[in-house]
Formats: structure tokens, C-alpha cells, sequence
């Protein structure tokens, strides 16, 4: 893998059907646990996540993803947006389970689940202000990681991030994720820790909101 040869740049056009099946599972490697928790059955996250990735203003939307590509090779992608409109994002995902109900990809028994055990999953995300750039998830695949893939794209957000005037630059990590290490290797440190005690029951691990200033 040579560096030179990586585009990092934004899923815009033909890119975000080109790249569409590889989304889930690079969304899902980003908290198995607590997918795993509120959601239970894996195809339905991964059901769930292709309609997010195709509708705008939704929590896992082309339209706030940056991809790493080598030579037509998706490597990696990190969905980032103002975390102001974090909530608002979960809530334009709502109309996509009627969607997917008539297309029978979920019953109406596992929405109910679903909508009660992410409402307790919740408490996991303390609020997020408005003057923040809040990088929802950021995954590189196993075969390109170790390779600075992640440090490249992490660098590209954080130019976007003060380009666009944040303050602050913030992310939700599971504490037991080996990228906690990596981003305090980036000057980001722990500014919360959020156990939720149902999520915590299933195994969900403790949370870290991680962030740092950028002016």
C-alpha cells in the first residue's frame, strides 16, 4: 500500500452505489457490542444501515461520509457532521422502518425492540452542542489497517472540521476499542464516561466521549 496512491475524498455521485455493500460491515466493526445489543439480528443492522446510507440527513448518510480508496479499493470511511444535528439524524432514520417492514426486512415485534433498547442505549451519547464536528464512526478495513489509512483520514477531518469554523472536535468510542489509544495518539482525550446499566447487563462496555479543542 503506498500512501500516494490513497484518495481520501467525499461519497458523493456514482461512489455511493458503488461502494454501498461494503458500508454495514465497515459500520458494524465500529461497536459490535452495542449493535449487537439494540439491534440482535445482523442482517437487520446491516438492512438498516444500506437505507441510511442512501437517505439524506440520517445518522449513517453518504452525505456526510468521507471514503479512503486505493485504486478502486474502498479501504475505509468515517461518517462526520455537526453534532448539533446528531438527534435530528437518528430521528430522519424513523420513516425507514415503515420502508423496511413493507419490504419484509423486519417485523413489527423487533421495531418495538429495537426503539426500546436504543432509547436505553442512548444514555450512552452525552449531548453534543452545535460548535462541535462530531465524527459518528470512522473504520478501516482489517487488511489496511496499521498502515496510517485511519491517521490520514483522521487529518483530513480535522482540516475539514476547522475549515468550516468548529470549536470542537468530538467522538463516542466504546472504551474497549483499540482505537481509544489511537486517538489519544491525536491529541484526543477522555471527556466523559457513560455506562448505561441495561446495555451494561448485555455487556455493552463503558463509553468514552473523546474530543479536543481546534482553535
Amino acid at each position: 500500500m503506498n500512501k500516494e496512491n490513497i484518495d481520501i475524498i467525499k461519497a458523493e455521485g456514482e461512489l455511493v452505489e458503488l461502494y454501498a455493500d461494503e458500508i454495514p460491515e465497515l459500520a458494524w466493526s465500529t461497536g459490535p457490542a452495542s449493535y449487537e445489543y439494540y439491534m440482535k439480528r445482523r442482517s437487520l443492522f446491516d438492512a438498516w444501515v444500506q437505507r441510511l446510507w442512501r437517505a439524506p440527513g440520517t445518522i449513517f448518510s453518504s452525505d456526510s461520509a468521507t471514503l479512503s480508496i486505493e485504486e478502486g479499493k474502498l479501504l475505509g470511511v468515517a461518517i462526520a457532521f455537526n453534532g448539533g444535528k446528531y438527534r435530528e439524524r437518528i430521528r430522519a432514520g424513523g420513516p425507514l422502518w415503515e420502508e423496511m417492514l413493507k419490504a419484509d426486512e423486519v417485523t413489527t415485534e423487533e421495531i418495538a425492540g429495537v426503539t426500546e433498547r436504543a432509547k436505553l442505549a442512548s444514555w450512552l451519547n452525552p449531548v453534543i452542542y452545535s460548535n462541535t464536528f462530531y465524527v459518528h464512526a470512522l473504520a478501516v478495513k482489517p487488511e489496511a489497517r496499521g498502515k496510517g489509512v485511519g491517521y490520514s483520514m483522521m487529518e483530513y477531518l480535522f482540516e475539514e472540521a476547522k475549515e468550516l469554523g468548529y470549536q470542537e472536535f468530538q467522538l463516542d468510542v466504546l472504551s474497549d476499542n483499540p482505537a481509544v489509544g489511537f486517538y489519544r495518539s491525536l491529541g484526543l482525550e477522555v471527556l466523559a464516561e457513560t455506562k448505561a446499566p441495561k446495555p451494561a447487563e448485555f455487556g455493552v462496555p463503558i463509553e468514552f466521549r473523546m474530543g479536543k479543542l481546534l482553535n
